[in-house]
């Protein structure tokens, strides 16, 4: 990346080309010219040039000199703020920084003479030199010659710092994150390199390192000794800068948050303070932080409204470290709206959106993001994610291709291709992407057993065996073992047919629902069981199988929520999405960050957008709850219980012991709507819900649950996988699939084949048992299936005597 000096001689260059008539400043016909030529693809119209100029002059108003317009200095804000890629400009005005840079001190040598003053400027010229761009920024640059002194202190200690733990046996750790996704991160008021590109680790249980904590305690000394508390401020925001850029983190947010104390209302301090924690993996403090930013900055008027995009962005990575993704997507639109050519904010947009599934919106703000800026690795890399999720395959193929040929070491986009080519089943390729993933990242274990299933799809058993030894190095997972399992099963099948098999021939057939029998009352139908295996892997991604169902009731008890009115005038306690997404933050705290998102995007697909048909970004929280209860932890009679009292919660329901009759059919029509989508609602059900004044009590509300046809009848078989998915059948393994059997055992009593839930489900058997009739009973456990044997082998004992 270009230093700051490159940076500010492009800027510079891009503000010479475009100032004519040489005044020093760009007036509006000039800026026009500028925001043209660099937005060579983009056709704006005189209303469009208007409003994007006005806001420039407002925004930067305390640089613009008059009927001059904006100089040099408010140009080069414009940039450090993000509203420009200052790289991808200069190179669309086809400037030339060589060629130019020769012409520039010949010039600056004429027109210096020998005065005083031109002398005062040279020494503020080679003050400026020797320290990072920040400190010399009219806004949040040094202000106090006493806080030059610290710093060049400050830039020494480290100097020396590093310099002792370089000779020492290398304890300066750099770890270079080229390969990964950059998070958009907008860490500075003006940007320097990025922390994504080489992060520093520092040696901190070390002589030297306690030492250089006693020297900079003796500045920070120096700063709170300062002749004034603007002085003191001045110095402990340089401290913290100067720590920051070096990437001693912890320090830096100590040096912030003294500034917070000197002045509470500065917006500065705490979006530094924020930066650092973000840095650190505290995200909740960093959130807070840019809290009181954001707070001070809306506050303070104009003074602040440039840096409140920036604001925004940051707040929503913070918020997106924590799993909100939902509530991050409010604060990049915030971003993009106030800064339109923000193309990381709509980046981020765009992910943010996709993380919850949302993939149109995505797509479309990933779009605008590449349109602003066309080199960004990371938007195609998502933007393909994005397409493949829609079912755009062949456009997604070569947008990653895209995105890895602008970054070839780009992990996700490798990761992410390998997967789109393991769904259309070109297994060649997609190991050659997990190949080019490990070559980066090599022990990346998700990339290594993905390449052995991929090699095992290609048919080279051999290699994928190899490939799933180097996984187990890696990881010690229990998928690991069942694949292992699973080949040695495959190799088995492969010999036996090799002796004597029908080459070619498929591994099983499909057969019609009709065709499986079930034997005894505890075995489940095929249908029913594919049902519930549906809602069961909508519980194990949200994990609301974990939250207690006592804790929906006491969000309900505890919380009150205000009663809003619908546009039909309905009085509903109503709740937007982002705060909707608190609550389940809260339901589901023992979740990481990253588990939580994935839990939030499948409620949302599945849930809320049956509840928010119109899109209107509201729900109602009464039935969201009412929702959530038959999935959630605890006894079935008790979930029936809280899904009574959730609608009796609603404020429509003032009964106190009944809800009404409409609602409770509403509720069941939902109910089916979200986990049973393919059976649909009874037409009968609703006329009668329609028309139908009535109320309902408890043990009503239960026939109505409880109805097998046309209610949520299907629950004790979902409570049935909930007890007994993970039991294990020894060594017994699936006749179709060939995977160890966990959960049910389905076996075939007259052939003796076993399935496992899956492949029963699907109406899977091996094709060596072709018949008309399949009779299958269902085993919980081993043990179950051995006290069935002994019976059997009982009851023969005794016909034959």
């Amino acid at each position: 990346m270009a230093t700051r000096g490159t940076r500010s001689e492009k800027v510079r260059r891009i503000f010479n080309q475009f100032d004519a008539n040489r005044d020093g400043g760009l007036n509006r016909e000039e800026m026009a010219s500028l925001v043209g030529a660099v937005n060579p693809r983009v056709k704006f119209s005189d209303e469009q040039i208007n409003a994007i100029l006005d806001e420039v002059f407002r925004t930067y108003g305390e640089f613009i000199d008059g009927d001059k317009g904006l100089t040099y200095e408010g140009l080069l804000r414009t940039y450090d703020d993000g509203a420009g890629d200052v790289d991808r400009d200069f190179d669309a005005l086809g400037l030339d920084l060589v060629n130019d840079a020769v012409k520039e001190p010949l010039a600056a040598s004429e027109a210096s003479s020998s005065s005083i003053v031109d002398e005062r400027m040279a020494v503020e010229t080679q003050k400026k030199q020797r320290t990072a761009a920040w400190a010399v920024s009219p806004n949040h640059g040094i202000v106090f010659d006493e806080t030059w002194k610290i710093v060049d202190d400050l830039e020494l200690l480290v100097k020396r710092l590093k310099m002792k733990q370089s000779k020492e046996g290398g304890k300066l750790k750099n770890d270079n994150f080229d390969a990964y996704s950059d998070a958009g991160w907008s860490r500075e008021l003006g940007p320097s390199a990025e922390i994504s590109e080489k992060r520093v680790f520092w040696e901190e249980s070390g002589h030297d390192y306690a030492v250089f904590l006693k020297e900079l305690g003796g500045l920070r000394g120096r700063a709170d000794g300062a002749r004034s508390r603007e002085e003191a401020f001045d110095g402990h925001m340089a401290i913290g800068r100067v720590l920051y850029e070096h990437q001693l983190f912890k320090e830096a947010l100590v040096s912030f948050k003294r500034a917070c104390e000197l002045q509470p209302v500065d917006v500065r301090p705490h979006f530094r303070a924020g930066n650092c924690l973000y840095v650190l993996g505290r995200y909740k403090e960093a959130k807070e932080e840019f809290l009181l930013a954001l707070e001070s900055a809306e506050a303070g008027g104009n003074q602040w409204s440039y840096l409140l995009p920036q604001i925004y962005v940051n707040l929503g990575i913070a918020l997106e470290g924590e799993g909100m993704v939902l509530s991050a997507c409010e604060y990049y639109r915030e971003a993009a709206i106030l800064c339109p050519t923000h193309f990381r904010a709509l980046k981020l947009l765009g992910s943010a959106l996709f993380g919850v599934g949302e993939y149109r919106a995505a797509v479309k703000a990933l779009e605008e993001a590449i349109f602003m800026k066309p080199d960004y690795a990371d938007a195609h890399c998502d933007l393909a994610s994005a397409l493949h999720a829609m079912g755009e395959d062949e456009r997604a193929i070569e947008v990653f291709q895209k995105a890895i040929d602008l970054k070839p070491g780009h992990v996700d986009a490798l990761y992410n291709l390998g997967g789109l080519y393991m769904d259309l089943g070109r297994f060649q390729r997609a190991s050659e992407m997990y190949t080019r993933v490990l070559a980066v990242w090599p022990n990346h274990w998700r990339a290594q057993l993905n390449k052995a299933v991929s090699l095992l799809g290609a048919g080279e058993t051999e290699e994928a065996k190899k490939a799933l030894k180097e996984a187990l190095k890696m990881t010690n997972r229990v998928e690991l073992h069942d694949a292992i399992s699973h080949l040695k099963q495959l190799q088995k099948k492969k010999t036996k047919a090799s002796n004597g098999g029908v080459p070619g021939e498929a591994s099983f057939v499909m057969v019609e629902p009709s065709k499986f029998k079930v034997v005894g009352e505890r075995t489940t139908g095929r249908q029913e069981l594919a049902t519930a295996l549906q809602i069961r892997a909508l519980q194990r991604v949200t994990r609301l199988s974990r939250c207690s169902v006592e804790l929906l009731k006491k969000e309900m008890s505890e919380r009150d929520m205000p009663v809003s009115y619908s546009g039909s005038g309905v009085p509903e306690k109503s709740i937007r999405k982002p705060s909707l997404e608190e609550i389940l933050h809260r339901l589901l705290s023992f979740l990481k960050p990253e588990t939580f998102q994935g839990a939030v995007k499948a409620i949302n697909e599945r849930i809320l957008s049956v509840l928010d048909e119109n899109g209107s970004g509201r729900l109602d929280l009464g039935m969201f709850y009412a929702i959530l209860a038959p999935i959630c932890g605890g006894p079935p009679d008790r979930r029936k219980r809280v899904a009574f009292d959730a609608l009796l919660w609603r404020p429509m329901n003032e009964d106190g012991a009944n809800i009404r009759k409409v609602d409770a059919t509403e509720y069941i029509k939902l109910l089916r709507a979200v986990y049973l989508p393919s059976q649909g609602v009874s037409e009968l059900m609703e006329v009668r819900g329609e028309s139908d004044t009535s109320m309902v009590s408890f043990s009503e509300f239960l026939v109505m649950f409880d109805d097998p046809d046309w209610g949520f009848g299907i629950m004790p078989t979902l409570v049935n996988l909930e007890t007994g998915d993970r039991n294990r059948h020894g060594s017994t393994v699936c006749s179709v699939c060939r995977y160890p059997i966990i959960g049910s055992r389905f076996k075939e009593i007259k052939y003796h084949f076993s399935l496992c839930n899956q492949c029963y489900s699907e109406g899977k058997v091996p094709s060596s048992f072709k018949q008309e009739e399949y009779r299958f009973k269902e085993y919980g456990s081993e043990g179950e299936a051995m006290k069935d044997k002994c019976t059997c082998f009982n009851l023969q004992s005794r016909s034959e005597q």
